[in-house]
């Protein structure tokens, strides 16, 4: 069974596992006069809700390519993790307006032990459609999935609390169950802003993964005439769709038929294994020793400067006696320009025949 099918059937199972919550929690509220009871089975119920938005975004984000979306559609699985996150929202407002509200005007309940017993086994069952969906979701890593994961624990703690404060009030005759549900709800927008970061990090594109990149890198850089590997950038089109690009440094006297031998070589691998449609750039390299003094000085001139985190592609075209390479700075460098004209200057101080042509690059990847 491939991804979006075995996601659409997990959530699937959470939908049912959630009408039946809600039914049963409902026909308990007639009985138990308990507003935290029918709380939580409306929380349940945005589950469904937000189940059915996990199964549209698959469903949507399935579509091949077209014209006006070359990179398929797969970004809109995280749009409806954002859909999801919201309704997890609406739903801690809703229980925090009501605990507050019960605060103010408390009212008594009626619990029994028909009661007790559906909210214990509530809380069974969310633990356990929370623990499928953490394997589901690391299985199939789908953003939908841990958000719906997250709710459902969430869920268990809220029955949770329904359960301790129903005791409570039974022994006690003490009704406090508003109070700790404030407490929960804190512990909920908590989950619910680690829901929206995550997902908003990938809709906006963060770092790849360094244990990935590192792997890449290593496996290219073993492939014979690759003499370093830099500048990897991998961008996520949804799970599992992922496009990237990568410099290469080669000696300047491989003929094109070599070169395209070595890229497509790497190209093909990379996406055998990980499934990741990558574009291999090229560095060119001197072989001229004399370029090499060159090189040093300009590495033991851009030690001086301590945001500089590595310097890459040196070339020197003797043609046109210009001299090329790239610069990655540290991230809390404010003003790389300024270091870049230093540079420029006291390396043309010691080689003034040539001219200068830098690139300042980002710290994509370790």
């Amino acid at each position: 069974m491939n991804r979006d099918k075995q996601i659409i059937k997990v959530s699937l199972y959470g939908i049912l596992t959630n009408i039946a919550l809600v039914i049963f929690k409902s026909i308990v509220w007639l009985f138990a006069n308990s507003i935290a009871i029918i709380l939580d089975a409306v929380n349940n119920l945005s589950d469904v809700i937000s189940s059915l938005v996990t199964i549209i975004g698959i469903k949507l984000s399935n579509k091949k390519p077209d014209k006006e979306h070359p990179f398929w559609h797969g970004r809109i699985e995280y749009f409806a993790a954002v859909i999801i996150s919201v309704i997890i929202l609406i739903a801690w407002i809703v229980a925090l307006e009501e605990s507050i509200e019960k605060i103010i005007h408390p009212v008594s309940t009626n619990y029994t032990i028909i009661t007790l017993l559906v909210v214990t086994v509530a809380i069974f069952v969310k633990i356990i459609l929370w623990r499928y969906f953490k394997k589901q979701w690391k299985k199939l890593n789908s953003g939908s999935l841990v958000a719906s994961g997250i709710d459902a624990l969430n869920d268990s703690l809220i029955s949770l609390s329904t359960l301790i404060w129903a005791l409570i009030s039974i022994f006690f005759h003490i009704w406090l169950e508003w109070y700790l549900w404030i407490i929960i709800s804190i512990f909920i927008l908590k989950a619910w802003i680690e829901i929206l970061k995550d997902t908003v990090n990938e809709m906006i594109w963060t770092r790849a993964d360094s244990d990935l990149t590192n792997r890449l890198k290593a496996k290219v850089q073993s492939y014979e005439w690759v003499l370093g590997v830099y500048d990897m950038m991998l961008h996520n089109y949804g799970p599992n769709k992922i496009i990237g690009t990568a410099h290469i440094q080669v000696n300047d006297d491989m003929t094109a038929k070599e070169i395209h031998r070595l890229t497509r070589n790497i190209q093909v691998w990379i996406y055998s294994e990980f499934g990741i449609i990558i574009t291999i750039w090229i560095y060119a390299s001197n072989n001229d020793w004399e370029f090499g003094k060159i090189q040093k000085e300009l590495n033991q001139i851009i030690r001086n400067y301590e945001n500089i985190i590595q310097m890459h592609g040196f070339y020197v075209d003797d043609s046109t006696n210009n001299i090329s390479f790239d610069l990655i700075f540290d991230f809390k460098e404010e003003h790389p320009e300024k270091i870049v004209k230093k540079i420029k200057k006291e390396i043309k101080s010691k080689f003034p025949d040539y001219e200068y042509s830098v690139i300042i690059d980002n710290d994509v990847s370790e």
